[in-house]
């Protein structure tokens, strides 16, 4: 099948090529369901009773493979021009990779990163290399459900939770009231410190290079596969894989009023080209929309009257590599709000937004609004709190979270001035919304790799999210695929009992999403096992698997492990008696008597008896840290919960991991209803857990795809014995 950006003889071999491998030839598709995968026998180092392991896969007796770019160019002997062939004559060897990422956000430096360090010649495109990992937001990582992403992403072997341990200016935890299920860790970081140790960190990756350049097209195979990227200025980058993560400037268009300007963020130019080519080779775009507050003036701000909120006293971390861990000043954030001058300032001026106003109808964030929309939606609230944060240690700027609007600029100093301690402040950045193209996301398999091309990924924004953390986490598992697609290697992918990671893709490729996507804790099903606590229980042996964890950390997580078990073996067994010093302080804590000899685990299980209490009496681990003990703590206080929990876990997944035929026509199945069949042949879930996520598909849907896959598994075994003689009873059976 012939492609309209089709390439022209490449991958034949030269015969002055003689016996190395061509680097472009024609590989076979992967099938939509990996085949061969072994469970990860995770419950064997540490997580026994926590997640099933049947859902980590990992290749088991893979077949030797064709070496990567990175591994042909050091393991092959130096040849002239003039012997290389029609390959080496039209492209350099710079100019050829094993994956090529599109897009230097926080997605992009996890897929590059994730590649370079699996071993792929990676190359990273971006518009701006010096905006490379910016956070033209609100410069914060984690809060709730994001934080856990963080650290799972860290427990991979990612890079951003080390960036906001390395960056931070406050940290704090967020429901702490609540349950450790939902414990959310946020950092306030320096913006500019963070881009700067991020490409730092991407400059001394070894397979790893970074060019400034716009794309603009993809080279396409023979066979539907990448194999190369087209930048503006007439460059093609040869690849296996590329992955796309073009965040908000596919065609971007930022907003002040009724003004309009290209943009994909203030003071930078949009990518063009890119959306055109992608609908050519017959991908769904949309519009999407976000928008980010003014910045003020810290000198000019009163901050006397306003209600300071300062950074937790015990320091938490999102890395779990100790290395990272090292304490800074921490800066103090403020609290204000709306008063009736702002709400009748917004409700006189509605009509000069561009949402109210009508010129832009583009969908925004559900859970991150702008001031107008929580004035119209809420307008029984008398006040909002707006939280005023900074943006570096070495700069005044000071950002209006809570606070951002589509107000022209002449309008949006006056309305700063009707916040308390924000009568004089000076604006250095007005407000402003961007518009910009996405992909929905049902557009790629689980793996985030498109069903449309073999080796191109679409990550980040493009596929419909908000927030940084969204980005990462799908940047890292696009990067590790495309690398895994690069060396010929079957991909993982994650289920939606394994993390929030696995959440979030679920949704993604299964729901006909129109509105920016946010991580919410709420959106989990399995948050009590998926907590930040035992984020690198789950991981981090996978994340060792596929080369993303070195041996020090490696060696690390298994001491830790073994301090884990170790402690929660001796809190079992050792006893302390009634009347006790240990025992009387937990009776008065709790309210409750301690009436005989009791283990330490039993006496934890009561629910106002903290660990600290054992460390009063001399009874707790010296070897521990604090968090160490934390999470010992939390296991034997939900063990209950955690295993009940576990056991509804196994019962759901005994159906819901059963495979679906790539080929299966569901338009035939007249036991669905029709709102079922569009969706599940627009979709094409993989297995029966994903089908039952897809808007539209209801449970009796599913019992009925269960009942005719058993009549067809049926079929296909009476088909494949024609010799046997069918009974009456066997044909009633297999009709039922």
């Amino acid at each position: 099948k012939m492609n309209l950006h089709q390439t022209s003889s490449i991958g034949a071999p030269s015969a002055q090529a003689g016996n190395r491998a061509p680097c472009f030839q024609p590989r076979r598709r992967h099938t939509r369901n990996p085949p061969s995968f072994s469970k990860h026998s995770i419950a064997n180092s540490c997580v026994q009773g926590i997640l099933p392991t049947a859902t980590y896969a990992v290749v088991q007796g893979s077949p030797s493979r064709r070496p990567t770019v990175a591994a042909e160019a050091s393991n092959s002997p130096q040849t002239s021009p003039a012997t290389t062939g029609t390959l080496r004559s039209s492209f350099d060897d710079d100019e050829e990779f094993d994956v090529i990422v599109v897009g230097g956000g926080h997605a992009g430096c996890e897929a590059a990163l994730a590649s370079a360090r699996m071993g792929c010649k990676t190359l990273l495109l971006t518009l701006n290399l010096d905006r490379i990992a910016w956070q033209p937001c609100n410069p914060a990582i984690g809060g709730p459900a994001k934080s856990q992403l963080v650290h799972e992403v860290d427990a991979l072997g990612g890079e951003m939770g080390k960036m906001a341990d390395r960056c931070y200016l406050q940290k704090r935890i967020l429901n702490r009231s609540k349950g450790p299920a939902v414990w959310a860790l946020r950092a306030q970081t320096d913006k500019v410190e963070y881009a700067q140790v991020m490409r730092r960190v991407l400059e001394a990756t070894p397979n790893l290079s970074l060019r400034e350049a716009m794309a603009v097209g993809l080279e396409i195979g023979p066979n539907d596969e990448v194999r190369g990227v087209r930048t503006y200025f007439g460059m093609t980058f040869r690849c296996r894989a590329a992955v796309l993560t073009t965040g908000t400037f596919m065609n971007g268009v930022i907003w002040v009023g009724r003004q309009s300007m290209p943009a994909g963020r203030a003071g930078e130019a949009p990518s063009v080209g890119l959306t055109e080519e992608l609908v050519k080779l017959g991908f769904e775009t949309d519009r999407l929309k976000t928008g980010t507050p003014a910045r003020v003036d810290s000198r000019t701000v009163d901050f006397t009257g306003l209600e300071a909120q300062p950074g937790d006293p015990d320091l938490r971390w999102f890395s779990f590599d100790t290395s990272v861990h090292v304490e800074r000043p921490q800066m103090t954030c403020y609290l204000t709000h709306t008063t009736a001058d702002t709400h009748k300032l917004i409700r006189d001026n509605l009509m000069e937004t561009p949402i109210y106003g009508g010129w832009v109808d583009s969908k925004g964030p559900r859970y991150c609004p702008s001031i107008e929309d929580k004035i119209v939606r809420f307008a029984e609230k008398s006040s909002h709190q707006v939280f005023l944060e900074p943006e570096g240690r070495n700069t005044p700027e000071l950002y209006v979270q809570g606070f951002s609007t589509g107000l022209p600029e002449r309008l949006q100093l006056g309305l700063l001035h009707t916040l308390p301690g924000l009568e004089r402040c000076k604006m250095l950045r007005p407000a402003y919304a961007v518009e910009y193209d996405y992909m929905p996301a049902h557009q790629c398999y689980n793996t985030l790799e498109t069903k449309r091309f073999s080796g191109l990924y679409f990550s980040g924004q493009l596929n419909g999210t908000t927030g940084y953390e969204e980005a990462a986490a799908q940047g890292l598992l696009a990067g590790v695929n495309a690398a895994l697609r690069a060396q010929e290697k079957e991909p993982i992918s994650f289920g939606r009992e394994t993390s929030y990671l696995g959440t979030l893709i679920d949704d993604l490729v299964t729901k006909d999403l129109r509105e920016p996507y946010r991580m919410l804790t709420s959106r989990s099903e399995y948050r009590l096992l998926l907590r930040s606590d035992n984020a690198d229980q789950r991981l981090t042996p996978l994340g060792r698997d596929i080369g993303l964890v070195d041996e020090s950390r490696w060696a690390a997580f298994q001491a830790k492990q073994a301090r884990i078990n170790a402690e929660q073996e001796r809190l079992s067994q050792l006893r302390v008696p009634e009347g006790s010093p240990v025992a009387l302080q937990a009776e008065a804590l709790g309210n409750q008597k301690v009436a005989r000899s009791v283990t330490l685990e039993e006496l934890l299980r009561r629910p106002h008896i903290h660990y600290r209490v054992l460390d009063d009496n001399g009874l707790g681990a010296t070897d521990m840290s604090f968090l160490e003990k934390e999470a010992v703590e939390i296991q034997i206080k939900y063990a209950g919960f955690i295993a009940r929990q576990q056991r509804q876990l196994e019962q759901v997944a005994s159906k819901s991991s059963r495979k679906l035929p790539e080929d299966l026509d569901y338009m035939s199945i007249g036991t669905l209803s029709m709102e079922a069949r569009e969706k599940l042949a627009k979709v094409q879930p993989r297995n029966i857990g994903q089908a039952s996520h897809i808007g539209g598909v209801n449970p009796a849907d599913i019992s009925a795809l269960l009942v005719y896959l058993e009549v067809q598994r049926r079929r296909g075994e009476a088909a494949s014995q024609p010799s046997k003689q069918a009974t009456p009873a066997a044909t009633a059976s297999a009709a039922q």
